[in-house]
């Protein structure tokens, strides 16, 4: 794949306004997903599932179009299992809400979680005594397995993992997870977010129960999320938000859920968004997937290579470039991670995140106040890398640590 051709399919790259290193929070749009999301408000601005006028029945075909296109990106069979929710957060919240945990239950995670897949369990715990159990890391903060198995019992009624971490970039072994968690009784969550965007996720094989993901990541348009369960879980799943569009008859005493996925969508939908969603799936497909992991792999390496000689530069995880999902944590000696990310946009246009990047426990268990964040995606080059370096050298030599 000429990735420089896809280079070209953004506006925001053509109009060469710096250099864009923050995917990991929110991707640029492709020229299609943008013309998706107009053409909806140009075309066909009406309601799906609701009129039965031209205009709303092409807006309902959209919406299973999309859900068709989610089950055949994501290798899935019911395109119902699909849920459209805001972002991954709200999935993992709906989950947590609706799954059914009662006092003395408990909730196994790893001690790496983004807040959108730790503070619903936390609340959970405050408010019903579900009990809150973690899986300890090793000492280069990757998962163990061993400190899993040991934290794992029949208590243990949902296991809720990060597929890859957003800090890290580290893949998490979830099918051998959730094979443990399966042999116990649990049911499995995975948040996602930071994976789907960046590599092939085959859920028909992967085990897991529940999946969220945000289309912001990927190339889709904000306020855009989806929740994918097995056909049984979603059934038993008491939905977060109720009212219309979500049962199938209701009386002034009764109330039938709708069908899946109806049921677990209230009210009206972000039509623009679900027509964007399926632009941004069909334009990753043409790419390919495995493309797309192996451009990022290819800059993480670079991003190592080059950053080498970057004086006081220490890397948060693995300082394997091949154990990274498009993401490159950084600190440089006697420098703020805030510090560093104004100077690089201010110096040269480059465009990071700093902070604890939502994972606030895992940094404050470090001792640590966060750090910087490059995070790459398919539209970045070898030029975005080197400019990188090349403001991280001067930075450190003017302002770190002697």
């Amino acid at each position: 794949m000429d990735f420089s051709e896809v280079r070209a399919d953004f506006p925001t790259m053509r109009k060469g306004g710096g250099v864009y290193l923050d995917s990991a929070c929110q991707s640029l749009r492709p020229d299609s997903v943008i013309r998706a999301i107009v053409e909806y408000y140009e075309s066909f601005p009406g309601c799906g599932g609701r009129s039965v006028h031209g205009m709303s029945a092409r807006v309902s075909a959209e919406v299973d179009e999309t859900r068709e296109a989610l089950a055949s990106f994501f290798g899935t069979r019911d395109p119902c299992c699909y849920a459209f929710t805001r972002n991954a957060t709200e999935g993992i919240n709906a989950v947590a809400s609706g799954f059914g945990l009662r006092r003395g239950d408990a909730v196994l995670t790893t001690d790496m979680e983004h807040n959108s897949n730790h503070v619903p369990w936390l609340r959970l715990s405050e408010t019903m005594g579900v009990e809150r159990r973690y899986a300890e890391s090793g000492p280069g903060w990757e998962f163990d397995m061993e400190s899993f198995k040991a934290a794992m019992d029949r208590r243990v009624k949902l296991v809720s993992v990060h597929h890859a971490s957003n800090v890290t970039g580290r893949v998490l072994p979830v099918k051998a997870i959730a094979e443990v968690a399966h042999d116990l009784g649990a049911a499995v969550l995975v948040d996602g977010a930071q994976a789907a965007p960046h590599m092939r996720v085959d859920l028909g094989r992967l085990g897991a129960d529940f999946y969220c993901l945000s289309m912001h990541k990927m190339l889709g348009p904000s306020g855009m999320g989806v929740l994918y369960g097995e056909r049984e879980r979603l059934e038993a799943l008491s939905p977060l938000c109720v009212g219309g569009g979500t049962v199938g008859m209701a009386t002034y005493g009764r109330a039938d859920p709708a069908p899946l996925p109806d049921r677990l969508e209230a009210g009206l939908q972000n039509y623009s968004g679900i027509a964007g969603t399926r632009a941004a799936l069909e334009y990753l497909s043409r790419v390919g997937m495995d493309g797309v992991e192996a451009r990022d792999r290819e800059l993480m390496r670079l991003i190592f290579k080059e950053t080498e000689d970057v004086r006081g530069l220490e890397v948060v995880g693995s300082p394997d470039p091949d154990e990274r999902l498009g993401a490159f944590s950084f600190n440089i000696g006697g420098l703020s991670p805030h510090d560093v990310a104004i100077m690089l946009d201010r110096m040269d246009g480059i465009m990071i995140r700093s902070g604890m990047h939502c994972a606030h426990p895992m940094y404050a268990a470090r001792g640590l106040e966060g750090s910087s964040r490059a995070s790459t995606y398919l539209y970045n080059d070898h030029g975005d890398v080197r400019r990188l370096a090349s403001a991280l050298r001067k930075i450190s030599e003017a302002f770190g640590d002697r």
